[in-house]
């Protein structure tokens, strides 16, 4: 009986482990067939890794590019607007000149066949001394030598005077160094050049100057240059400067724009940039005579004259030309701007051969024939200017007061009217002269004029500060009277 059951436990054993058999099997088995019933998956593409970095610099690079392209197309409608306005301001010129010749031969038609004695001329007190300075008295008036006049007592003459060429090629010859009425045409020539100031026009359209100088010892002459660029009548006034003088000049003044890039590694690219948006350049205020900071320099004035601009060089940038006078010689668009020193090492490098303190005037054609006929202004008592064919001085009486960024205020001023006189002479405004030399003798004016005012007001403790306070009023005595 214990054996019966005993099989009967092992059967019932043998039952259960085969059932469980089939049920393993069964459940095995089960996925194997769903899964083969299944889609198969699409193979997943991959990808490629591009960091987030060289994107960024893709975005970047075609983001300037369209910068580029977008000022590319904007500077082309400016030259073209530029160009409009010109032609504008030509005509209406032409229409003065024919107007003042048409009175002119009224008037003479009109005046009776009998000679009649000269008519006096405006009250004009001129000294008895043969000094060529002339001094200021407590009335205020100027006071010049007979053979001169002021350049403010003749400004009716621009009614009735004949076309400008004509009557300049009457007192001016090669080396002449007495010419009457010389203030009256010069200044009458510069009036011509100075754009009309009308509600049609744009930002920047009348100048966009740049000065390239600042450095860390240096930082009041840039800003002298730049802000004077401004009040003279242009629109913009950018400074390529060091990165450390960059915070000083832009806390001077918020009109100014200032780039922190002149001793960068990639100074040349970074200006050469802004070139094509600039109408002048001033080389030199607060410069310095770094080697690394000349050199830049030496480049950038290359590309500018491929661009054909007017380039006023003054202060260390003259430094630079002594060393390679290469650099700017033979530029006729080019103005140096030396006091007696920077004149005299420039004459030297030049010639290799010491100066004649008794003619500067002689010098100063010489030197600019060796620059290859360069305007020269050698400033002084009398502001001498040549081209190296004819000679002219700028006689109106400043001061006595000789502080420092006086040069400054000149050089800022001259990049603005060397502008205006280029854009006039494309225009036909200006023939017989060179229009750097009318460029000239207008910043010359200006800046003696300046020096008078300021000179009234405080005496002897005046500043370049208080000069260009008195630009707006002296612009205007000058040459909007």
């Amino acid at each position: 009986m214990i054996r019966t059951r005993c099989v009967q436990q092992l059967s019932a054993l043998k039952r259960g482990s085969s059932l469980g058999t089939s049920m393993r099997s069964q459940n095995s088995g089960q996925p194997t067939s769903n899964l083969s019933a299944r889609t198969p998956k699409r193979p997943r593409k991959r990808r490629a890794n591009f960091p987030v970095e060289k994107l960024m610099e893709q975005f970047l690079e075609q983001s300037a590019q369209a910068e580029d392209n977008f000022y590319q197309v904007e500077e082309r409608r400016l030259q073209a607007e530029d160009r409009r306005r010109e032609m504008e301001h030509a005509r209406e010129l032409q229409m003065l000149q024919m107007l003042g010749q048409m009175f002119s031969s009224v008037s003479s038609a009109a005046a009776p066949s009998k000679a009649s004695p000269p008519a006096a001329r405006a009250p004009v007190n001129s000294s008895a001394s043969s000094s060529p300075s002339c001094p200021r008295g407590q009335s205020g008036q100027v006071k010049h030598p007979s053979p001169r006049r002021d350049c403010f007592t003749q400004q009716s003459r621009l009614s009735t005077s004949a076309p400008q060429a004509l009557v300049f090629d009457r007192y001016y010859s090669l080396g002449s160094t007495s010419h009457r009425g010389m203030d009256d045409d010069l200044l009458s020539l510069v009036k011509n050049t100075i754009p009309p100031l009308t509600s049609k026009k744009h930002k920047g359209q009348d100048g966009r100057i740049g000065i390239i100088g600042g450095c860390q010892d240096y930082t009041g002459a840039p800003y002298f240059a730049a802000i004077s660029a401004l009040k003279a009548g242009a629109d913009l006034s950018h400074v390529f400067c060091t990165k450390e003088a960059a915070p000083v000049i832009k806390s001077y003044s918020p009109e100014l724009i200032v780039h922190p890039v002149l001793d960068s590694p990639n100074a040349v690219e970074e200006i050469e940039k802004w070139l094509p948006r600039l109408h002048s350049l001033v080389v030199g205020p607060g410069l310095g005579r770094e080697g690394l900071l000349l050199k830049t320099v030496k480049e950038v004035i290359e590309k500018s004259k491929t661009r054909d601009i007017p380039i006023v060089i003054d202060a260390d940038g003259l430094w630079l030309v002594t060393q390679q006078p290469s650099v700017i010689q033979g530029y006729h668009k080019g103005i140096l701007t030396p006091n007696i020193m920077e004149f005299t090492r420039l004459y030297q490098a030049l010639n290799r051969e010491p100066m004649d303190s008794s003619d500067h005037q002689h010098s100063l054609m010489q030197l600019s024939v060796a620059m290859g006929n360069l305007t020269v202004v050698l400033k002084g008592e009398q502001d001498v200017i040549t081209d190296g064919s004819k000679v002219f001085t700028c006689s109106l009486e400043g001061s006595g007061r000789r502080c420092g960024g006086q040069g400054d205020l000149l050089s800022g001023s001259m990049g603005v009217f060397a502008h205006w006189a280029h854009s006039a002479s494309a225009a036909g405004v200006i023939r017989s002269v060179n229009p750097s030399v009318v460029a000239a003798y207008g910043a010359c004016s200006l800046t003696r004029q300046c020096n008078s005012q300021a000179f009234q007001r405080h005496g002897r403790s005046t500043t370049t500060s208080d000069m260009i306070q008195e630009i707006g009023s002296a612009f205007k005595k000058l040459f909007e009277s």
